[in-house]
């Protein structure tokens, strides 16, 4: 996308989180920190964000350590994502980003401590949070209440001052590029896998699912292993 590429290279946080709003499908505080952090680490490192050829060849690595709104943030930011194999996740549940150039694996590190941004915060902010989001309940009127203060610091966030941000410049391990597996067919439900996810049982091939194994997924709380048993869930 050439228009958000142009945006993000000259640093228009705002019109980026317009972007960031349509593929997160709401503005928050937190969206807006991963678009902050995520300038804040191309400048120090010195790149732009992905192109068609940079995520071809996956050249520059987001590392998110968090799955939550900052990440989106970050993706959108950076060009960075999942699909193009070019963000990777530590499930260490911190909020921070580490956007490395794959040819020194050098990177810059930026971590974002909440209990600073505290005062950021308007009084009603928590506890409308607490009700709305926490326990899944309250008004349309609170719910509505709470989506302009949310818009107005996502604002305010966006423009935080470098000295809320703990940068660091850091070597990171090799990482390899993103192999190419062949798919088999499962036996029993017909499906293509890769094979890597292929386990053979008296000489069949089957999918995890099918074979009972158990298998890693990314949910609300993190990475978790689920199936097992035979039961396939």
């Amino acid at each position: 996308m050439l228009t958000i590429n142009r945006l993000v290279n000259e640093g228009k946080a705002e019109e980026v989180l317009e972007y960031a709003r349509e593929f997160h499908g709401h503005v928050c505080p937190y969206l807006a920190l991963g678009i902050r952090a995520s300038l804040i680490a191309m400048e120090e490192l010195g790149v732009g964000r992905l192109d068609h050829f940079g995520s071809v060849d996956e050249s520059i690595l987001a590392i998110v350590e968090v799955n939550n709104c900052f990440t989106d943030g970050v993706q959108v930011a950076t060009g960075c994502t999942l699909g193009n194999n070019s963000l990777i996740y530590l499930d260490l549940g911190k909020t921070a980003l580490t956007l490395v150039r794959r040819s020194t694996w050098e990177g810059i590190r930026v971590y974002i401590d909440a209990e600073r941004l505290e005062k950021y915060y308007p009084p009603e902010a928590k506890g409308l949070f607490k009700k709305v989001i926490q326990e899944r309940k309250g008004t349309p009127e609170e719910r509505k209440r709470l989506r302009e203060l949310w818009e107005s610091l996502a604002k305010t966030m966006l423009h935080l001052p470098r000295e809320e941000f703990k940068i660091e410049r850091v070597t990171v391990p090799p990482i390899e590029l993103a192999p190419i597996f062949e798919s088999i067919r499962c036996s029993k439900c017909g499906e293509l896998a890769m094979s890597r996810r292929i386990v053979y049982i008296n000489g069949e091939p089957l999918c995890y699912r099918c074979a009972g194994e158990e298998y890693h997924a990314v949910i609300g709380r993190g990475i978790v292993k689920v199936g097992g048993s035979g039961n396939g869930a």
